[in-house]
C-alpha cells in the first residue's frame, strides 16, 4: 500500500527515474505507459500528469498521508532525493552545483538531444532539407563538449561522488547510441572523459537495473 506507483517508459527521460529508485533502493510498481499506443492520453493517466508525458510518480502517503502525483522528471528526481536523503548534498554549495547540471539537463541537453534524434533518426522521411538535423547536431556536440569538459575535472558530473545530476544526464548520452545510432555522426568515441564516466555509471548494478524499467 505504501509503494511508490511509477508510471513511465524506458526512454531517456523515463529512465533517469528507474535509475533513481533503484539506486536509491525504493520499493515501487512500474506500470507501463506506451506512449506509441497513446496510453499517455488516458484520462486516468491525466489525472496523474495533466502534461500527458512520461514518467509521472504518486506517493501514496506524500501530501499528509493522501496521495502525491508528481509531474517532470527532474522535479521527480529532487522529490526522491530529498525524500531518501540520497543522491542530493545536504550541503548548500554542492546541493547547488548538483541542482544546476540537473537543470542543464532539462533545459538544454534533452530538448536538443532529443530534437537531434528526431531529425536524424526518425524524420528522415518526413524532412528533406539538411538546415534542422545540422542545427541540432551541433548544438548536441557542442554539449557534448561541455559535459566532457566538466568530467575532465571531475569523477562524476557535479563533482567526485554521484547524484541525481548524473541519473539525468547519462540516460541521454547513452540513447545517442542505443536509440540514435549516431556514434559516427556525433563523433561518441572522442569524448574521452564522457566513456570513462558511462562506464563506471553501467557498472552499478542499481543504475543498470533502472535503464531498463519500463523497457520498450
Amino acid at each position: 500500500m505504501n509503494k511508490l506507483e511509477l508510471y513511465s517508459l524506458a526512454t531517456p527521460n523515463g529512465q533517469k527515474v528507474g535509475v533513481a529508485l533503484e539506486e536509491m533502493g525504493l520499493d515501487y510498481n512500474a506500470h507501463r505507459i506506451d506512449i506509441m499506443e497513446g496510453d499517455q492520453f488516458t484520462d486516468a493517466f491525466i489525472k496523474i500528469n495533466p502534461n500527458s508525458k512520461i514518467p509521472a510518480l504518486v506517493d501514496p502517503q506524500g501530501d499528509q498521508g493522501k496521495p502525491l502525483p508528481i509531474m517532470e522528471s527532474g522535479a521527480i528526481l529532487v522529490y526522491l532525493a530529498e525524500k531518501t536523503g540520497k543522491f542530493l548534498s545536504k550541503d548548500p554549495a554542492q546541493k547547488c552545483r548538483e541542482l544546476q547540471w540537473l537543470f542543464f539537463q532539462m533545459g538544454g541537453v534533452g530538448p536538443m538531444f532529443g530534437q537531434f534524434g528526431h531529425f536524424y533518426r526518425y524524420a528522415k522521411d518526413k524532412c528533406d532539407h539538411p538546415y534542422p538535423e545540422e542545427r541540432y547536431a551541433n548544438e548536441a556536440m557542442r554539449l557534448l563538449k561541455v559535459i566532457d569538459n566538466q568530467l575532465s575535472k571531475h569523477q562524476f558530473i557535479a563533482g567526485e561522488e554521484p547524484s541525481i545530476a548524473d541519473f539525468s544526464i547519462a540516460p541521454w548520452v547513452l540513447c545517442l547510441s542505443k536509440f540514435y545510432e549516431a556514434d559516427v555522426r556525433l563523433k561518441l568515441d572522442s569524448y574521452k572523459n564522457i566513456n570513462r564516466w558511462t562506464e563506471k555509471l553501467l557498472k552499478r548494478p542499481g543504475f543498470q537495473r533502472g535503464l531498463e524499467v519500463c523497457a520498450i
